[in-house]
């Protein structure tokens, strides 16, 4: 017997956003890399989540963790950078010089490439989910996603696709 679902109470979505109030700025702040901005996508996040009453409650986090996605693309709007010239051979000198630590590399890599990497391979979306938000061709998100791992993988701490597949952005840590 399948039971009921919960609905969305404001109450309920204030402690759930509540306890993962570090890792969703942490989440605003890799796709913006800016403080001030962070924390403006943030807040219009969240006060847009809080607001909605006609959501299911087991979608909270993810519909907070969109809201401040979508903020952040309007705030930020990442678009690709002359990805029509660029192809996928260019990618060999794409590694970044020198060791920096991950979240360093990650925050200075180029707007659009931060946004991709965030998207698909951090949060997961589809290559049509990131393509369609974002505005662009799944080409180039492809190419931008290749160009972010090639720059993450001489970081301090290396990208290591299998580790970062179990973290998310949790409170405890950076990407616990």
């Amino acid at each position: 017997m399948l039971e009921p679902m919960q609905i969305f109470d404001e109450r309920a979505a204030t402690n759930i956003l509540t306890e993962e109030m570090r890792g969703l700025y942490l989440f605003s702040f890799l796709l913006t890399a800016d403080n001030d901005i962070a924390g403006q996508c943030y807040v219009s996040g969240l006060g847009e989540c809080v607001e909605g009453i006609s959501v299911f409650m087991d979608w909270a986090r993810s519909w907070a963790r969109r809201t401040i996605l979508e903020h952040a693309i309007r705030m930020i709007m990442p678009a690709p950078e002359h990805t029509d010239t660029l192809s996928l051979i260019s990618l060999k000198g794409a590694t970044t010089s020198g060791k920096y630590s991950l979240f360093a590399a990650i925050v200075g890599l180029s707007a659009f490439e931060r946004f991709v990497f965030v998207m698909s391979v951090l949060e997961k979306h589809s290559d049509e989910d990131c393509s369609m938000l974002l505005g662009c061709s799944r080409r180039d998100v492809m190419i931008a996603r290749e160009l972010a791992l090639k720059r993450l993988v001489n970081t301090e701490d290396g990208y290591d696709q299998s580790a970062w597949a179990a973290r998310s952005f949790a409170p405890d840590g950076l990407l616990a």
